[in-house]
C-alpha cells in the first residue's frame, strides 16, 4: 500500500507545531483550520470479557422461569434467554450495575468445560471503576458462574466523541481500508445499538470492517443517545470531561451535535495483539488475557486502528482531522500507557501454517461432500459449529477479517457455485 503523508501543522502564530490545529498542504499552500474542533472524550465504551469453565449446576436453575428476577452474587438480576446469534443461550442482566452475563455457549455441551461465559460491561460501569477493580468484579462474577474458571481473552470498543466536525458526504469514497465490508445508513428507521434496538429517522451511521475483526463506526452520538434515552447521561460525561482537550478547556456545546468515531476490536484480534506484540525493552511478548492487563495498550490500539482505516484528503494524503485524532488523542483511563515501549503486531494464523492449510483443504472437501449429499448451507454450517475443530476454523477465518456470518456466506456461495458449475450429484 502506498505511503500516506500528513499535512504540515502550525499553531495560531504560524509556527511549526506538532500539536498545531492549522494544517497546510505544502504542494498547494491550502489551509485547513481545525481550531474549532472540540475533542470531548476518548474512552472505553464497551468491555467484553470471556471465560472458559464448567457451569455450576445451581446456575441453570436461575433460568427456569425466563423473564423473572433472581438473586445472584448478592444482587438482583433479570434472567432470560437470548438469540442464537449471540452465541449463548441465557443471560443475567443488571442495567443499574452495568453488567450483562451471557451464559451457556450454544456450541459447547453443558456438562463439558467450554467457553460458557461472556460478561459485557456498559460505559457507566467502566467509568466508575479502575481497570483493576473492574477486572476483580468480572472475575468475581465469573467464579460465581463457573468452576475450573479461566479467562479467555477480552474485546473492547474505543470511542472518541467530538464536536466542530461531521463526516464528509463522500466519506465512503475517501475512507481507504483493507476491510471489504461497509454499511452506510442514512435516514434510518431502525438500527441495533449493542443489545438494544433504537428507532429514529435522522441518524447517520457508517460502518467499515467486520464485527469479527476490527470495525470502524462513525455516527451521530447525540441522535443515538437521544434515541436510547441516554442523552442526559452522556451530556454529564461530556461536561465532566471539559479538560480533556487542552486546546479548548471550555469544551462541550449542548446546542451542537456530537459525532463519535468508534473502533471495535473483536476478542480474536485482541488475542492476535497479545500473541504478537512485544515489549521493546525486554523483548517479551505481552501475552495478556484480561481487560485490566491490556488496558495499558489501548493507546496503541487507537493508533493502529486509525492507520488501518485511512480517511484521505486526496490520494496519498491524510485528511487533517485523521491526523489530529490519531496523534493527539489518548484513551482516558487511570493507567500508565505502555504505547511508547511496545511494538504492536498481530500474530496471524494463516494458510502458510499447518492448521491454515488444512482448514483450506478441509473446506474444499467439505463443499464437495455437501453438494453430493444435497445438504443446504444452513444445516451444514450448524453442524460445522458443533464440531470439536470449529475453534480452529473460526480463528483461521477471523484472522482474514471474516466473521462467522461472513464464513457462512462464503460456504453458501461456494456451494451455489458447485451446484451451478458441476451439478449437485458430482
Amino acid at each position: 500500500m502506498a505511503k500516506v503523508s500528513d499535512l504540515k501543522r502550525l499553531n495560531l502564530s504560524g509556527e511549526h507545531d506538532p500539536l498545531g490545529r492549522i494544517f497546510v498542504d505544502p504542494s498547494t499552500a491550502a489551509i485547513v483550520d481545525l481550531s474549532g474542533v472540540r475533542l470531548l472524550r476518548c474512552g472505553v465504551d464497551t468491555v467484553r470479557q470471556l471465560y472458559r469453565g464448567l457451569i455450576r449446576p445451581e446456575i441453570m436453575a436461575l433460568f427456569e422461569k425466563p423473564g423473572s428476577m433472581v438473586e445472584f452474587a448478592g444482587q438482583v438480576w433479570h434472567s432470560g434467554r437470548v438469540g442464537r446469534d449471540s452465541g449463548y443461550q441465557y443471560k443475567l442482566q443488571n442495567a443499574d450495575l452495568g453488567f450483562v452475563l451471557l451464559v451457556k455457549n450454544f456450541n459447547a455441551k453443558l456438562e463439558s468445560i467450554g467457553a460458557h461465559l461472556k460478561i459485557e460491561v456498559s460505559p457507566h460501569a467502566i467509568d466508575a471503576m479502575s481497570p483493576e477493580r473492574l477486572q476483580d468484579r468480572l472475575d468475581y462474577y465469573a467464579a460465581a458462574v463457573l468452576t475450573h474458571c479461566e479467562r479467555n481473552q477480552c474485546a473492547v470498543h474505543l470511542a472518541l466523541d467530538l464536536q466542530g466536525w461531521k463526516p464528509p458526504v463522500d466519506l465512503v469514497a475517501r475512507m481507504h481500508c483493507r476491510a471489504r465490508n461497509h454499511r452506510d445508513i442514512s435516514g434510518i428507521n431502525e438500527i441495533q445499538w449493542a443489545t438494544k434496538s433504537s428507532v429514529y429517522g435522522r441518524g447517520e451511521t457508517s460502518m467499515f470492517g467486520s464485527a469479527g475483526g476490527v470495525q470502524l463506526c462513525i455516527y451521530n452520538k447525540t441522535e443515538q443517545a437521544r434515541a436510547t434515552d441516554k442523552l442526559d447521561y452522556w451530556q454529564g460525561v461530556w461536561r465532566a470531561r471539559d479538560s480533556f482537550d487542552p486546546a479548548d478547556p471550555q469544551n462541550y456545546d449542548p446546542a451542537a451535535d456530537v459525532w463519535r468515531v468508534e473502533l471495535r476490536y473483536h476478542h480474536s484480534v485482541i488475542q492476535q495483539f497479545a500473541s504478537g506484540s512485544v515489549d521493546t525493552q525486554s523483548g517479551a511478548v505481552i501475552e495478556t488475557d484480561s481487560f485490566s492487563e491490556f488496558s495499558a495498550h489501548l493507546d496503541g490500539l487507537w493508533r493502529y486502528g486509525l492507520r488501518q482505516f485511512k480517511l484521505l484528503r486526496r490520494p496519498g494524503q491524510y485528511e487533517p482531522i485523521w491526523t489530529l485524532i490519531r496523534d493527539d488523542v489518548r484513551v482516558d483511563l487511570p493507567v500508565n500507557s505502555l504505547v511508547d515501549q511496545t511494538e504492536y503486531k498481530r500474530s496471524y494464523k494463516t494458510a502458510a501454517g499447518f492448521s491454515g492449510k488444512n482448514v483450506e483443504l478441509f473446506l474444499g472437501n467439505f463443499i464437495s461432500l455437501l453438494a453430493r449429499e444435497r445438504v443446504g448451507a444452513k444445516v451444514a454450517f450448524d453442524r460445522l459449529k458443533e464440531w470439536e475443530c470449529w475453534p480452529v476454523i473460526r480463528d483461521h477465518y477471523a484472522a482474514k477479517e471474516m466473521s462467522e456470518r461472513d464464513l457462512y456466506k462464503h460456504i453458501k456461495n461456494l456451494l451455489q457455485e458447485r451446484h451451478v458449475r458441476w451439478g449437485r450429484a458430482i
